[in-house]
């Protein structure tokens, strides 16, 4: 007897997490998912930030297909001279600062995030690194060596040596910040935490002491480039450079890329001392690459990062009042909505799932859930979520 699909994803496929019963997914369109029965549900979560186009925008399906004609994958990454490589890495460049002028691709945002680590650590020959509790960065061994969950990593350690820890947007990291400092790694806005967004004289004083000791300061954007905090790079809202950005999600449009960026002089040392300081297969596939570029040119030609906060705005009008939320925190089209005691968010994402939305909540925060839909959503669909969002909340306190 042949097993169905649902059979075969429960006893063998290998997920992170026990499911008790999964949507079967048939199809997806811009902000919608369809599962095997025929239900629609609006994708709030974009598949973490993946999705800022949509799923299956024509242009970079169209893209994708080119791609496929000409070539995929020829050798490892930086042996040849690839065309998608090449268009891709002059579209981030004139978009950002003249000191993250060189671009390294890889696959995913941890692995921008090992880069970078290591990238910090070749540049000021130190090992300190500093992080912040509650931030997510992936879960490679360097990456969850940073991240700021004990319960996340604590089953396997030992993790990466001298990573010192520090309470987010509080004035104590200023001092920790030293001359054996390799790094600061942070998200300017933390994500799973719950959308959590610093005081920018907070961040201009950190930028400062990196500055006054030589120490690299790492911007995790991977959940927030390409437009979802409101500016294409989250940095911009805050007029802070950092030293490396790394960069994933959504820059494939929906393909598998990621990047960590920094100044040609600093991405050079990789190349010596020792030979071959970063590998990678699979970095910067050519088909992804080219769905990058045509993602990316969706976002710029629409100016879908320019409309992003008035779209998260919106959001927080037509919820603000409910008696069931607590707070609403927002930066662009990226929300964290927090709910009043003694509701839950688990129940809660039930309700939405059965109310044809699709929500997820934070890994280190369980009072609130995120909402971040593809950043092509128009203000119709906004109101319409809306209101199933206050009816999916009613439902609740009713239960």
């Amino acid at each position: 007897m042949q097993l169905t699909n649902r059979q075969i994803f429960q006893q063998h496929l290998a997920t992170p997490a026990k499911l008790l019963n999964p949507l079967e997914i048939v199809k997806a369109e811009g902000i919608y998912i369809f599962d095997d029965t025929g239900k629609k549900y609006i994708d709030l979560v974009s598949g973490v930030s993946v999705s800022n186009v949509g799923h299956v925008h024509p242009k970079v399906v169209k893209a994708v297909k080119d791609q496929l004609d000409k070539y995929m994958h020829l050798m490892v990454y930086g042996k040849y001279i690839q065309s998608p490589q090449v268009l891709l890495t002059q579209k981030l460049v004139d978009k950002l600062p003249d000191s993250l002028n060189s671009v390294y691709f890889v696959n995913s945002g941890s692995e921008a995030i090992e880069g970078a680590l290591k990238l910090a650590k070749r540049i000021t020959g130190r090992t300190q690194i500093i992080a912040f509790n509650n931030a997510y960065h992936g879960s490679t061994h360097g990456a969850l060596s940073v991240l700021g969950n004990e319960e996340m990593k604590n089953a396997f350690r030992p993790l990466l040596p001298g990573v010192d820890f520090y309470k987010f947007s509080n004035n104590e990291v200023i001092e920790g910040i030293t001359s054996r400092t390799a790094c600061i790694i942070m998200e300017p806005i933390q994500t799973e935490a719950g959308i959590i967004i610093p005081d920018i004289e907070w961040l201009i004083a950190i930028r400062q002491k990196c500055d006054e000791t030589g120490t690299m300061l790492i911007f995790d954007e991977v959940q927030l480039g390409f437009g979802r905090s409101g500016k294409l790079f989250a940095f911009e809202n805050f007029n802070i450079i950092p030293d490396i950005l790394c960069l994933a999600k959504a820059m494939g449009a929906g393909m598998p890329i990621g990047a960590f960026i920094s100044s040609s002089a600093n991405m050079n040392l990789l190349t010596h001392n020792p030979a071959l300081g970063h590998i990678t297969t699979f970095g910067g596939h050519p088909v992804s690459c080219a769905a990058a570029l045509a993602g990316f040119a969706v976002i710029t030609d629409e100016e879908l990062h320019l409309k992003a906060n008035q779209k998260g705005k919106l959001f927080v009008d037509l919820l603000t009042d409910q008696p069931s939320i607590k707070e609403i925190r927002q930066m662009g089209l990226m929300l964290g909505v927090e709910i009043v005691s003694p509701y839950t968010v688990s129940d809660l994402i039930s309700i939405f799932l059965k109310n044809g939305l699709i929500v997820d909540q934070f890994l280190f925060n369980e009072t609130s859930f995120r909402i971040a839909p593809p950043l092509t959503i128009t203000e119709d669909e906004i109101k319409l979520i809306a209101s199933k969002i206050i009816i999916s909340l009613q439902e609740m306190c009713d239960n």
